[in-house]
């Protein structure tokens, strides 16, 4: 009898948990909190089915629980490593586990000046040029964030394949579901790229006081 009625409490606690984590997919608008609400939900569910010998949902949640966790984890990470970026050295490695390899022959063209922009470039290798700047993208570096903070989504760049290499390549659509799913990824995501322009400005700004320079010297000889 007292294990009847301890199954049936079980049982309904389970239930109404349940109930509350399918409102709350609903309600919660970001995926850290969903992450640990489903965690929650994973492990009131194995209390409950695992004394009243429910196997098959006890199997569901087993395997969904450690999903839950290295999903959250995998989200926290992410927003670390785009904190520690903005602090440092303005890297974008912390994009890699999101990103499809591409492989590029020499006189490949990735993008076009003035094209549509819809995704953007880790190098892996090669050799990449910026044709209207003349300038050579080192390897580890991406390329082609800009677009997609450009008001009408064009490219403001050529970007030539020199030399056989291979890039990685991951879509703005795959950025703003990031940006959705977590906030704050948003936020200093958005210092990045930010800081990133100011860093390209500056390296632009250097380029032609070095050709006015340069011009100087000839007029003078």
């Amino acid at each position: 009898m007292i294990a009847m009625e301890f199954t049936d409490a079980a049982h309904n606690a389970a239930s109404l948990f349940t109930s509350i984590f399918v409102v709350a997919t609903y309600t919660m608008r970001t995926m850290i909190p969903l992450r640990i609400f489903g965690i929650l939900t994973n492990v009131v569910i194995l209390a409950y089915a695992l004394p009243t010998h429910a196997y098959a949902t006890a199997l569901l949640h087993g395997v969904l629980l450690p999903l839950n966790v290295y999903r959250l984890h995998q989200m926290l990470q992410l927003v670390r490593d785009v904190k520690k970026s903005v602090n440092s050295d303005l890297s974008m490695n912390w994009l890699k586990p999101f990103m499809t390899e591409r492989p590029c022959k020499a006189g490949d063209v990735l993008f076009y000046k003035d094209e549509k922009a819809e995704e953007m470039f880790y190098i892996v290798s090669g050799r990449f040029r910026l044709v209207e700047m003349g300038l050579d993208l080192p390897t580890g570096i991406i390329t082609g964030e800009m677009g997609m903070l450009s008001p009408s989504n064009t490219r403001t760049q050529t970007l030539e394949c020199l030399s056989d290499g291979v890039v990685l390549s991951v879509s703005y659509r795959q950025v703003e579901e990031l940006y959705v799913q977590n906030p704050s990824f948003g936020f200093y995501f958005l210092r990045l790229v930010s800081a990133r322009l100011f860093e390209n400005l500056g390296r632009m700004e250097a380029r032609l006081d070095a050709r006015e320079a340069d011009s100087a010297a000839s007029a003078k000889v």
